[in-house]
């Protein structure tokens, strides 16, 4: 089992126009420290541009009461399809999962997270704290992309 991938998928319902939640994640989240600094931190860009794929981002959150901090790369984005896929290269995560991605993916009114992520022993839990954040996230995001 430890060498499995497993899927947990979070969806959110949103009222704002899909293209402009996505292009909220594509091109501004840096701006989620200021959305929800309750969970993020703080956000650099330490490689690429904006929106591109290759770039690389140190996030620093609270998950479960836990400060975290994980270096995440923008593996994939399709503008057609309004996904984007990140990765985690390096951090505490990497602790506890061998891999863990997340994809977003944005159609009218609703916004799916699904994170892809192998254990790194059997005793690794499925990591559900990420379910209330990316759902309170999009929340949060939609309200604000809702009055600017």
């Amino acid at each position: 089992m430890a060498n499995q991938v497993e899927t947990l998928v979070a969806s959110a319902a949103i009222k704002c126009p899909a293209d402009k939640f996505y292009n909220f994640f594509k091109f501004s989240m840096n701006d989620i420290v200021k959305i929800f600094p309750a969970a993020f931190t703080g956000v650099e860009l330490i490689e690429g541009e904006e929106g591109a794929v290759g770039n690389i981002k140190t996030w620093h959150y609270i998950v479960g009461a836990i400060p975290t901090t994980a270096k995440v790369l923008t593996e994939a984005i399709d503008d057609a399809a309004k996904t984007i896929k990140f990765s985690v290269l390096e951090g505490d995560l990497l602790l506890v999962y061998k891999s863990f991605k997340a994809t977003l993916t944005v159609s009218d009114g609703l916004a799916k997270w699904s994170i892809e992520y192998e254990k790194a022993t059997i005793l690794s839990p499925p990591p559900q704290l990420y379910v209330p954040l990316v759902v309170t996230l999009c929340s949060l995001v939609d309200a604000f992309l809702l009055i600017n």
